[in-house]
């Protein structure tokens, strides 16, 4: 069951990636941003009605504020990278996230083992791989500013994913309400900083509404999963979002990949896996 929804968030997360950043590239970034990030905010209330906020709950506010910065820091940096990018290389180094959990139980004493280091050094070496010809390429593959971007959207996921699972083990209610408010305020007040109107129809206002409910459900599964089971486990079934977004990009943006860049998205994935493995 924990690994079915730590699946399931993957699966809804790399959809609403992919959604994020096709959309991006002919709507306005932050119109998307602040449409999909409303109707994750209005998504959260069913959840609070079914599973109230309980009255220990001031630590979960606490993370859910921190795991919002991270969340509005990721998406907009990863929406950006796949708008102006290829998505087959920017999404698998999305998945270094799973790096921050690791670094952050290194600050707090824990011991490297040799698996870890071994899983962190392969997917730094696929992280070379994949995005080498992305820098060659200059400004027909991105250059590279979508390497950058998506190195900082890991950054972000992994903030989030690690506020969402500890402040979970308070009250996943709690978390998940701080953790949609704080990042829609973020968004609303870039809007009002860049003066912008966000205004979809037709289409595109429906694939930004898909964006927020995938990756609200996305947040909840996650957020249950690290509650009932080991974090290990959830963060290797949850780091898979990357390979829904490449394929995605691959079937209807028809991009294409070097042989080494596949190589690399390979590199990177495993890698992933076994650090999440190993900690």
């Amino acid at each position: 069951m924990t690994a079915a929804l730590a699946l399931l968030a993957s699966l809804f997360l790399g959809i609403a990636d992919f959604l994020g950043g096709a959309l991006s590239r002919r709507v306005p970034q932050i119109t998307v941003l602040v449409l999909s990030q409303l109707v994750a905010t209005l998504a959260v209330i069913p959840r609070v009605l079914a599973e109230p906020i309980g009255a220990d709950a001031l630590p979960a506010y606490g993370w859910g504020i921190v795991s919002g910065v991270g969340a509005a820091v990721g998406v907009s940096a990863l929406y950006r990278a796949l708008a102006i990018g290829t998505m087959g290389v920017v999404a698998p180094i999305a998945a270094l996230s799973v790096l921050v959990p690791v670094v952050a139980g290194f600050v707090g004493g824990d011991a490297p083992g040799a698996l870890l280091l071994a899983g962190m050094t392969v997917a730094i070496i696929g992280t070379v791989c994949a995005s080498g010809p992305e820098l060659r390429r200059g400004k027909g593959g991105g250059g590279l500013k979508p390497i950058l971007l998506s190195l900082v959207a890991a950054l972000g996921f992994g903030v989030n994913n690690l506020a969402v699972a500890w402040g979970s083990d308070y009250d996943i209610s709690a978390t998940l309400v701080a953790n949609v408010v704080t990042t829609l305020v973020i968004y609303v007040v870039a809007m009002l900083m860049l003066r912008v109107v966000p205004r979809a129809r037709g289409r595109n206002l429906v694939g930004i509404v898909a964006i927020g409910v995938l990756g609200f459900t996305a947040n909840l599964c996650f957020a249950i999963a690290s509650e009932s089971g080991m974090l290990s486990v959830v963060a290797v079934c949850a780091s898979v979002f990357p390979a829904v977004t490449a394929v995605l990009g691959w079937w209807f943006l028809k991009e294409r990949l070097l042989l080494v860049q596949i190589l690399g998205v390979a590199l990177v994935l495993g890698g992933v896996a076994v650090v999440a493995l190993s900690t």
